[in-house]
């Protein structure tokens, strides 16, 4: 009767192992929700798809699956809906969330509420189907196990085959909680052989911080729904068996525990023999749930505390200091003639130079203040219990003298300085905002008189400053004293090699300060609302040239200019190009309007109307620095967008640290879209290959040209240049 058993069992497991898996799909985003279905079926799985929450909930009861791909936020009821359901009915289906939500703590919440892994959106295939495999062989090893014991309970053989085949750490413990059974598991997990533990108390394994807590679990006596489920504890492994784990000598698990009676018909006389529990590895999960709590508050690339942590600790600092009457102070530092560097050198070089300043800014600090990277070039300082001015000014001397030595990067010498701003706390403010704010204005008075000082806040600095004044002054000028320039940067075919667009680029020559870049004068347009005649003036420029080459009988090129909110936002907006397009007599195909993320969003109703009106007279429209913004995959369908253009800062990533991951999805949801795909900023032939082979449309960046002259365009388009191999062309 064994053997015939044993058979079952056998013929059982090879019927799992060959059965071919079923996946349910639940996403109301038709475009991923079919993309996912049909990458598993071409590996071999069957696929079935729920277009939303509720459509879900029906399948699951209906039928069978080996795994479900579920999204968080559907229109109809959330995705930790679907896994209450599942829970609720004992379901053991593994799932695995596919979100693109970049909050932390749906994700945590979605693994706390049962899934057994997460997928960002958008997502990688091979990085998909390697966790839907890991999940389904998992399942089935639970499976196997799940039946083995079922069936094997009198046969203290196959159970023992079952407990030492588990991948949780399986033991009993006495009535005095000294072990009596490990498995298997326990040498590979924790460093103990079998004989080392026997015998011994469970603290021998417990971390020394959980003692208390596992004297209620571990040691378990309950039994039913009182018992202890999925508690998680620290176990201490031997000898740092565990080299690549992040700490080898800690073991964190998932515990289930049940109490073991001696068997009675009078239940409340029984005998408690001991314990008999199941550790679960999760080193894993709480690692990912780390990385992502660790991203969430941390600049990636100084690794430095970022704007939402320095907030957090400024806010508790304000608590603690309204309970003891101290002083605190707020230093905001911004780095002199940043945009030099990562305008002349690259972005590579500017990384490498942010990292350099960083580490020394590090080295001035106190023990308990706070160094964080507010973004760009930007840094700031959390100084607590300073107890009087003098002590912020060595702060800011140390500061000084510090960048003040120079740095060697890549062979280069280069010297850095700071602007620094200060504001205290309570004399500046009484809120975190308004001490930034502060701190700011303070920051932006000392670049005003000279950079490279530090100058303490003081309420006079609110008023407009004389510079400032002077160079929104100098701006209404410019336009009557012809001083705006245009710029083109060509814009490559990589499959041809031939020159297909380019981009308009408006600079400022000014009398005395040379040429300025419009990252210094646009946002003061913008504010001072002079914006408007720039960007007719642009308009104007970029189809007066359209009609130069038209006329010289050049080979038609798009020309793409950038819009601006204020433009977007005036009535007149749509009529405005339709009739200065005419006035120049120019195919409308030929001009192409580039628009922000965040543009688009700040309005959606009215910018899509405006942005349908254009394209239907044949004007592309392009979404430019795509990746930096706020828009969805759901909004994307909605606009008549023909162009995506990838944000310099992520093809920057593909030559900083190699990584990919950021391009590679966007490259891949254009293609998945229809969209036309453009890379900026491509300065180097390895960013270049790369793109070429993830199948990138176009490129433009100083690897290929840097913006030309009018004059030096023109002369590119007559001598019908095609571009050499390694650009695209033959």
């Amino acid at each position: 009767m064994l053997a015939e058993l044993k058979q079952r069992i056998i013929e059982g497991q090879v019927h799992q192992v060959f059965s071919v898996p079923r996946i349910l799909v639940v996403d109301d985003e038709p475009l991923l929700r079919d993309s996912l279905r049909d990458i598993l079926l071409q590996n071999g799985y069957e696929a079935s798809v729920a277009r939303n929450g509720r459509d879900a909930l029906v399948q699951i009861a209906r039928q069978h699956f080996d795994a479900i791909l579920l999204d968080l936020f559907m229109p109809d009821i959330h995705g930790t809906e679907v896994l209450d359901f599942i829970a609720r009915r004992g379901l053991d289906t593994p799932v695995i969330v596919v979100s693109g939500d970049d909050s932390v703590d749906s994700v945590i919440d979605a693994l706390r509420g049962g899934a057994q892994d997460f997928l960002r959106k958008p997502y990688q295939p091979d990085e998909m189907l390697k966790r839907v495999g890991n999940v389904i062989q998992r399942r089935r090893l639970e499976l196997e196990n799940r039946s083995m014991l079922q069936q094997m309970e009198q046969s203290e053989k196959w159970h023992r085959f079952l407990v030492n085949s588990s991948p949780d750490f399986i033991y009993t413990l006495d009535c005095e909680g000294r072990f009596t059974f490990v498995n298997d598991r326990v040498e590979s997990l924790l460093g103990y052989r079998h004989e080392e533990l026997l015998g011994q108390h469970y603290t021998v394994v417990v971390h020394d911080d959980d003692f208390a807590h596992a004297q209620y679990v571990f040691n378990e006596r309950r039994t039913g729904k009182r018992a202890s489920r999925y508690v998680e504890l620290r176990l201490k492994c031997k000898d740092c068996t565990r080299p690549n784990a992040p700490d080898s000598r800690v073991l964190v698990v998932e515990l289930n525990a049940i109490g073991m009676y001696e068997q009675s018909d009078n239940k409340f006389a029984s005998r408690y023999l001991g314990t008999y529990g199941v550790a679960k590895d999760i080193s894993e999960r709480k690692k990912a749930q780390e990385t992502i709590y660790y991203q969430a508050y941390h600049d990636l690339l100084t690794g430095l505390p970022n704007r939402v942590l320095f907030k957090d600790r400024l806010n508790l600092a304000i608590a603690q200091s309204r309970h003891n009457g101290e002083m605190f102070a707020v230093m905001c530092l911004d780095m002199d003639h940043f945009k030099v560097v990562n305008d002349t050198l690259g972005h590579v070089f500017g990384d490498q130079l942010l990292l350099a300043v960083a580490a020394r800014l590090h080295g001035c600090l106190r023990e308990g203040d706070t160094l964080a990277r507010m973004g760009g070039d930007e840094f700031s300082l959390l100084l607590p219990q300073i107890g009087g001015i003098e002590v912020v000014a060595s702060i800011a001397d140390k500061v000084s003298g510090a960048l003040g030595k120079p740095f060697h990067i890549d062979h280069r010498e280069l010297f850095a300085t700071v602007s620094i701003g200060v504001s205290l706390y309570p004399n500046d403010g009484e809120t975190g905002d308004s001490l930034i704010k502060h701190a700011d204005i303070a920051l932006y008075h000392a670049k005003t008189c000279g950079r490279d000082n530090c100058q303490l806040f003081h309420m006079g600095m609110n008023v407009p400053l004389s510079n400032r004044l002077s160079l929104e002054n100098d701006l209404r000028h410019a336009l009557e004293r012809n001083q705006l320039v245009a710029y083109y940067q060509p814009q490559v075919d990589l499959k041809r090699g031939h020159i297909v667009g380019f981009e308009c680029l408006i600079r400022w020559q000014h009398p005395v300060r040379g040429l300025v870049s419009p990252a210094e004068f646009i946002p003061l347009a913008e504010e001072t609302g002079m914006i408007a005649a720039i960007g007719e003036w642009m308009l104007n420029t970029a189809c007066h040239q359209l009609k130069t080459w038209k006329t010289q009988g050049l080979p038609p090129v798009r020309l793409a200019i950038n819009i601006s909110p204020r433009q977007m936002e005036q009535p007149t907006f749509v009529d405005h190009i339709l009739d200065t397009i005419h006035q120049h007599d120019l195919d409308q195909g030929v001009l192409e309007v580039e628009i922000t993320e965040n543009l688009i969003m700040k309005d959606v109703e009215r910018t899509v109307e405006k942005l349908k009106q254009l394209s239907a007279s044949g004007i592309k429209i392009a979404i430019d620095d795509f990746g930096t913004g706020y828009s969805s995959l759901n909004y994307l369908k909605k606009f008549p967008i023909h162009t995506i253009k990838i944000d310099q800062s992520f093809i920057a990533d593909i030559e900083r640290d190699g990584d990919t991951s950021i391009v590679t999805a966007i490259i891949a949801m254009a293609k998945g879209l229809h969209l036309n795909l453009i890379a900026e900023g491509v300065e180097t032939e390895n960013q270049l290959a790369f793109l070429r082979k993830m199948g990138c449309d176009e490129i433009q960046g100083f690897l290929l040209s840097e913006p030309l002259t009018a004059q030096a365009a023109t002369t590119l388009l007559a001598e019908n240049i095609t571009l050499p191999a390694m650009f695209g062309g033959g």
